[in-house]
């Protein structure tokens, strides 16, 4: 393995105090290789501007003036990253989201036979009511 030399070392990066990160899964888990130049550039851009929740509230016109995008093409940007699963959005709200597979949510209670005999009572007593 080459040893590593730093070419510049009085512009070493540090960690900013502000809050901004790009996850190396973005790269490791192959999420990059499905999104083309323009969607790659929204990301970063939106990794470099969201808060800790990964909100960020730039209008696209904003954001297109900001990546020398056209609106139809920001627009096809924002559907590949929401397609993927790297953003979802709101207008007019972007928010990033995590990589990690989202916790599968509890199982349904299985809900008592009296409660359904008592949905079926009233749908049925709803339904004589409207033939009547």
């Amino acid at each position: 393995m080459p040893i590593k030399h730093v070419i510049c070392p009085e512009r070493i990066r540090q960690i900013p105090a502000h809050f901004s990160w790009v996850d190396h899964r973005l790269v490791r888990e192959r999420y990059i290789e499905r999104c083309d130049a323009c969607a790659a550039a929204l990301y970063l851009f939106l990794v470099t501007v969201a808060d800790a929740q990964g909100l960020s509230y730039y209008a696209d016109a904003s954001l297109a003036r900001h990546l020398s995008m056209a609106p139809a093409r920001l627009e096809m940007a924002r559907n590949d990253l929401m397609r993927i699963g790297l953003i979802a959005w709101r207008r007019p709200i972007y928010q990033v989201l995590a990589l990690d597979a989202p916790a599968p949510g509890p199982a349904p209670l299985p809900r008592p036979q009296a409660d359904v005999a008592a949905q079926l009572e009233r749908l049925h007593a709803a339904l004589g009511k409207r033939h009547a």
